[in-house]
């Protein structure tokens, strides 16, 4: 026996452990897991490359170009830019907002209970938490650069870089938002049905066609109204409106909160499940009966 388990721990026998492999980061895997993820959403993908360009050249090519007077609430000035220029604004900051929102509902809706089985098994939350933030930077950067680079297509924005900024922080703001109705509504259809009120309601308020709702204050309550503004600004002028953009990564703020606590919510749930029929301990910990006696006394 002794011989046996010396050969079992000895370094150099024929049972000697192997060293192990360097093992990937929980959270880079996790992350490279959430990337192919994003990247097998065909829907997503598709819109992503045909509805963007789609709807940013109809909107130049069916509007008419005449100058549409808008007023910059951030500096007060009025600007005068052509009604096909603007529309193609506000649809690509529709359009990014749409599927950047629709991206992260889909896999926190569809991930759910996934996510539930692996905080019971003990996986980190933090590593889930990081992996969908990081993703959703990434999704927001990439289709924030292309609806910008399909604008240029059309016309020269005079700060292209400033516009393409302004898209990103509202594709994440949208991005968090579709983390919280994944996390909170209980069927798909019920998501995208207020995915989709929520942005029309938002672009409609504040695109210039609609009139004068673009100078009323109510609008800076819109979940979008930062990234308008420095938008608008970012197409037509050579100011930059850092204001704006501070007050459009506060909404991504407030919304990544919500959703990080609808998160915590549901799997801290599935960790301190209790026990089918309102049981107050383990069956493990049940007191065994007692033992029928062999000879039952006649009266």
């Amino acid at each position: 026996m002794n011989g046996l388990f010396a050969s079992v721990n000895d370094t150099n026998g024929p049972f000697a452990s192997r060293p192990h492999l360097p093992k990937q980061p929980q959270h880079r895997a996790e992350l490279t897991s959430r990337v192919i993820e994003h990247a097998r959403n065909r829907l997503a993908m598709v819109l992503v490359v045909l509805f963007i360009p789609t709807w940013v050249s109809l909107a130049h090519a069916v509007f008419p170009s005449t100058a549409l007077p808008f007023k910059l609430d951030a500096t007060g000035e009025l600007i005068a830019p052509a009604g096909n220029q603007i529309t193609q604004i506000t649809g690509a900051i529709n359009a990014v907002t749409l599927i950047t929102g629709f991206m992260m509902f889909a896999v926190t809706f569809n991930g759910g209970r996934f996510d539930r089985r692996r905080a019971m098994a003990g996986y980190p939350r933090i590593h889930l938490v990081l992996a969908k933030t990081t993703s959703l930077t990434l999704a927001s950067a990439a289709i924030a650069a292309y609806a910008t680079a399909v604008i240029r297509m059309a016309w020269s924005p005079h700060q292209p870089v400033l516009l393409a900024a302004a898209l990103f922080c509202g594709a994440i703001t949208y991005g968090a938002v579709g983390v919280v109705f994944g996390s909170l509504l209980r069927r798909e259809v019920e998501g995208m049905f207020a995915m989709i009120t929520v942005s029309l309601v938002d672009a409609g308020l504040q695109s210039p066609l609609a009139g004068g709702g673009t100078g009323s204050s109510a609008t800076q309550l819109l979940p979008t109204y930062g990234t308008m503004q420095a938008a608008a600004a970012a197409g037509f002028t050579d100011q930059s409106l850092p204001g704006d953009l501070a007050v459009q990564l506060l909404w991504f703020t407030g919304a990544a909160l919500l959703g990080l606590l609808a998160f915590h919510r549901r799997t801290k749930d599935a960790l301190t499940a209790k026990s089918p029929f309102g049981l107050s301990w383990a069956p493990r910990y049940r007191q065994p009966a007692r033992p029928a006696p062999d000879h039952v006394d006649a009266p």
